[in-house]
């Protein structure tokens, strides 16, 4: 089992920056590649950036890719999503996950734990 939480959301105006993290527990953190996704009401839960075990393999969505980074610190347990210039469509709740491989790294399948989400803002 892996235990994960998310922290670090709020409300940000549109152009400002926030951080969140997610700190797992439990099984070896750096066996898992980790992704975070959205989900705006009313919609579908979808991906937005993932990194694999040692950092150096990143994916991100077209919507995000240039304004959010995706990091992690093996040391700490912790991965990171930076968020650069958000828009008011980056509105959702943020969910951090860890996925044992790289099949289908996108896809919330792929993905075996969950954390239970923060909630991101972004004013206009």
């Amino acid at each position: 089992q892996v235990q994960l939480v998310e922290s670090g959301g709020g409300t940000v105006q549109a152009g400002g920056s926030l951080r969140l993290s997610c700190a797992a527990s439990g099984r070896t953190f750096s066996n898992y590649v980790m992704g975070w996704f959205r989900q705006a009401p009313g919609k579908a839960r979808e991906f937005v950036a993932a990194v694999a075990w040692g950092g150096r393999g990143t994916w991100y969505a077209d919507s995000v890719k240039g304004r959010f980074t995706i990091s992690r610190d093996n040391a700490k347990n912790t991965v990171y999503l930076q968020m650069n210039s958000p828009k008011p469509e980056d509105t959702a709740v943020y969910y951090c996950a860890a996925d044992p491989d790289l099949v289908g790294v996108t896809s919330t399948d792929a993905y075996d734990y969950w954390g239970q989400g923060t909630q991101v803002t972004v004013s206009s």
